[in-house]
């Protein structure tokens, strides 16, 4: 058995994790990042992921302090409009459409949207330039034991690793997160999630869409021009056999299904790549630490794609790792920066993640009483605009 030492081993190779590595690298640890899937970092390769990320200002602030996002600037699409549009009268059209608009609370857009294949590529290609980071895909995190002055993983190469300090970034099914014997509760809607692209005559004008009618929300986002057309990244949730259906729908049926479903808002949609499907759920682990474990991301917190929550929550999370870290270094995984840790979350988490559920459960609304309310408090909370302001810094993940 090889036996290595670093700072901090990074368990999970995702969008999460590799930032993870990157802001722990530039903050001047030595950092080691498994992950057992290699990454896809080609838009059409078998196993690409083809979903997108919406990097909101925080989060679009610590990349830069990382040396991140002067890569990633070329390749992003600025969402300054956040459009939400009821269609849940009896015919599918738009009955209420709202703008929140960046400009009324900063002079930036809400965030920038990137395909994550290209991320992956992007993200890869820095850690490669990095001599404080040892990326290794294709390696998987196995064991974990602990003590009170460092952590010992187990790698499936055969690999011991000594560390100061274990993140779990590795999933909604964390290993780090089983090993140190911490549960998780799981909500289920009973939706999936379909993600593709697609191009449309109509530009988006950086206009992020999100059309609510029945089965969860139905959201454009803003992608550059693909092959010289408007182009925008499209997750939909519907309840899971209708998930299904569509995506065993021929390329033709599809497309006309999702035209309606967009309510025609942007011309016909037109297929641009393969389609994606995973099921939604909510999840929050019972606790955020262990003995020299930090969880963050999806091993943390998992809620549906709503509102560009998601990974932003995850860089909140890695944020407060950096800056605890950063403040006392020689504490590194200690127990004192790990209660810090959950301390500065906990609260954060479970009320976004809320505030997500209820949202998804209003989207899913079926019955056309439940519609109309749905549709009266978009109208509501739009129509007061100190109200307004506050949900979209709330949403910002901004004091």
């Amino acid at each position: 058995m090889t036996h290595q030492t670093c700072d901090i081993l990074i368990s999970g190779g995702g969008i999460a994790g590799l930032s993870a590595a990157a802001v722990m690298g530039q903050a001047g640890f030595s950092v080691i990042c498994v992950d057992p899937t290699p990454p896809v970092t080609e838009r059409d390769a078998e196993g690409s992921d083809l979903r997108s990320t919406a990097f909101l200002q925080p989060a679009q602030d610590l990349l830069a302090q990382a040396g991140l996002w002067a890569r990633l600037a070329p390749h992003a699409a600025p969402l300054q409009v956040m459009r939400i549009v009821d269609a849940g009268g009896v015919t599918a059209e738009p009955r209420v459409s709202r703008d929140f608009n960046a400009a009324d609370i900063s002079d930036l857009p809400f965030g920038w949207n990137l395909p994550n294949w290209l991320l992956r590529r992007e993200f890869s290609a820095h850690l490669g330039d990095m001599g404080s980071v040892d990326y290794r895909p294709g390696v998987a995190s196995k064991t974990l034991f602990t003590r009170d002055s460092e952590a010992r993983v187990g790698l499936s190469d055969g690999t011991q690793i000594r560390c100061k300090l274990v993140l779990a970034a590795d999933g909604r099914h964390s290993p780090m997160r089983e090993a140190a014997g911490i549960g998780a509760q799981t909500t289920r809607y009973g939706q999936k999630a379909l993600a593709f692209a697609v191009t449309h005559p109509i530009p988006h004008d950086n206009v992020s869409t999100e059309i609510h009618r029945s089965g969860g929300p139905f959201t454009l986002v803003p992608l550059p021009d693909y092959e010289g057309q408007p182009c925008s990244a499209i997750v939909w949730m519907e309840r899971g056999p209708r998930a299904v259906e569509l995506q065993q729908m021929d390329v033709a049926e599809f497309e006309a299904e999702m035209t309606a479903r967009s309510c025609g808002l942007f011309g016909p949609l037109k297929l641009a790549s393969r389609r994606s499907i995973w099921p939604i759920i909510s999840q929050t682990a019972d606790r955020l630490t262990s003995e020299r474990l930090a969880l963050m991301a999806e091993a943390a917190h998992v809620m549906p794609p709503i509102g560009a929550q998601g990974l932003n929550m995850s860089l909140a999370d890695l944020r407060v790792i950096r800056d605890l870290a950063v403040a006392r270094p020689d504490g590194l995984g200690d127990p004192q920066m790990l209660e810090a840790y959950d301390k500065a979350r906990r609260n954060d988490i479970h009320l976004r993640i809320s505030g997500i559920d209820a949202l998804n459960r209003a989207s899913m609304a079926q019955s056309q009483p439940l519609r109309d309310l749905r549709a009266a408090g978009l109208n509501a909370l739009y129509g007061l605009g100190p109200v307004r302001q506050t949900l979209m810094k709330m949403g910002l993940g901004v004091r």
